[in-house]
């Protein structure tokens, strides 16, 4: 049998009865019109119809800046004076409640406090407090817009960055920034919609694993899940023609399989061959505009000093978000970048200097640069890790060194632009840093507000699939809190 027909007869009863549910008006219409013609009638397989939001929305781009391993919230935004008076003594069972604990700590004989080794100072007209390990973002904090009142359910790594990325922590759905492509759609078609990165942090001591499973479009089409870009080397591989492959044999390759695919598409009626077709000709698109991207020999010197010398370096966190408004500019929707190692389980006084130097000037420049390019207003920059961090200390503790477990029930993560507003501080902990005890806010109302921004309530931006009506906050009560936005 021809290995295609064998194809089209090993099609599903599901999938046969989804391509057939139109069959008689559809053969009614091939009656009157040739095939061909009646082909051409067929609705497109995409989503809704781009950039249809159900308000308008104050936010066009994103540029996400995940923190891998959860920052240590009490170490860089969340000022605990008095766990000064409880160095070394246990955490009270009042304060706890019970709380479950990882593999890690769970086996320890005692939970002792291990206050923050760094000092803190007000900053700004709002008076956020802020370490010494941030300067630079110390000198923004007017322009940010601070939760520290963020908390979750998963307590260990894979489930709480799926979580955070996708809204569910169970790993298959679409992740934010495939919500945002399918929503809003493309500015440029010369360049992914949505683009991912992923920074190299000056200390390696303890990293995650990056999947990317986190940036999948999930249930919904191929074309909105996100393109990785590597940060060193040529961004995308292949991404030039093999030696002695001209653009014309490369363009006469590209129309031939052009010609399969939609072959195929018009036999089968697969959605994600017209993904796959749209693919290869973004890849050959992209063989101009990504060389053209990547090269910053024309960034002025001003532009160095705001990011910092490490913005020359590729791989950088710094030359990562410069690439990331390099990326916006030119009409990217969604730009991810991913800064690993914050899992500081030991050796706080180790690690975490570097983790910050590697982003605390690169933010600053990041925010600054948009803002004197006109672009920070219709662009939300987003900051923050999977969860926070245990005020009590895990292994060993001294007054200059320690260590921080996993903690859900509070961290801070903050904004920028885009509609956030600038210098809000939302939330509130407890004197442990342990248990929020004003305004909570939650990873669905956090993705909620997120959405609003962007143009979109978050109860009726939805994908049909399995039978429902597929939600980025999912079922249960989200809200899109208002303090956050101006």
């Amino acid at each position: 049998m021809n290995p295609f027909n064998e194809f089209v007869q090993n099609l599903t009863r599901r999938h046969f009865f989804a391509a057939g549910a139109h069959a008689v008006g559809w053969g009614a219409l091939a009656s009157l019109l040739d095939a061909d013609r009646a082909r051409a009638a067929a609705p497109a397989p995409h989503g809704p119809e781009k950039g249809r939001t159900h308000h308008p929305g104050k936010a066009k781009h994103v540029i996400y800046l995940h923190m891998v391993g959860g920052p240590a919230q009490m170490d860089l935004y969340d000022y605990k004076p008095k766990m000064g008076e409880w160095f070394d003594k246990d955490l009270p069972d009042s304060v706890r409640m019970g709380q479950r604990l990882t593999t890690m700590t769970s086996g320890q004989a005692r939970f002792p406090i291990a206050p923050s080794k760094y000092k803190f100072a007000r900053h700004g007209k709002n008076g956020m407090w802020v370490s010494e390990l941030l300067p630079w973002t110390a000198k923004m904090v007017d322009d940010m817009c601070f939760i520290r009142s963020m908390h979750t359910e998963a307590i260990n790594h894979e489930p709480a960055i799926t979580y955070m990325q996708t809204g569910n922590q169970v790993t298959g759905r679409p992740c934010l920034g495939a919500w945002t492509s399918y929503g809003l759609g493309s500015l440029n078609q010369n360049l992914p919609t949505f683009v991912v990165l992923v920074a190299q942090p000056s200390n390696t001591e303890q990293v995650q694993a990056i999947s990317a499973r986190l940036w999948s479009a999930g249930y919904l089409s191929g074309e909105h899940a996100g393109v990785s870009f590597r940060t060193k080397g040529d961004p995308i591989l292949y991404i030039n023609n093999p030696p002695g492959v001209p653009d014309a044999v490369r363009r006469k390759t590209l129309d031939g399989l052009k010609t399969l695919n939609q072959m195929n598409y018009q036999e089968v009626g697969d959605p994600e061959t017209h993904t796959r077709i749209q693919q290869y000709e973004m890849a050959y698109r992209m063989q101009t505009s990504v060389p053209e991207l990547t090269d910053l020999s024309k960034e002025s010197a001003s532009t160095f000093q705001l990011y910092g010398e490490a913005a020359k370096n590729p791989g950088t966190f710094a030359n990562t978000a410069l690439l990331a408004r390099r990326l916006v500019e030119r009409g990217v929707r969604f730009v991810q970048i991913y800064h690993n190692n914050w899992d500081t389980h030991g050796n706080v006084a180790g690690r975490l200097p570097d983790q910050c130097r590697d982003v605390d000037q690169a933010c600053y420049g990041l925010i600054q640069d948009l803002k004197r390019r006109g672009m920070l207003d219709n662009t939300l920059v987003i900051w923050g890790g999977e969860f926070g961090r245990t005020i009590y200390s895990q292994g060993g503790l001294t007054k200059q060194n320690y260590g921080r477990d996993h903690h859900p029930r509070c961290f801070t993560m903050w904004m920028a632009g885009g509609g956030a507003r600038p210098g809000a501080i939302h939330g509130e902990t407890d004197d442990f840093s342990y248990n929020i005890v004003k305004d909570p806010v939650h990873i669905h109302d956090f993705h909620a507000t997120v959405l609003h921004l962007l143009g979109f309530d978050h109860n009726r931006f939805t994908f049909r699939y399995q039978g429902l009506n597929q939600r980025l906050t999912g079922v249960e009560p989200a809200h899109v809190i208002k303090e956050l936005i101006v």
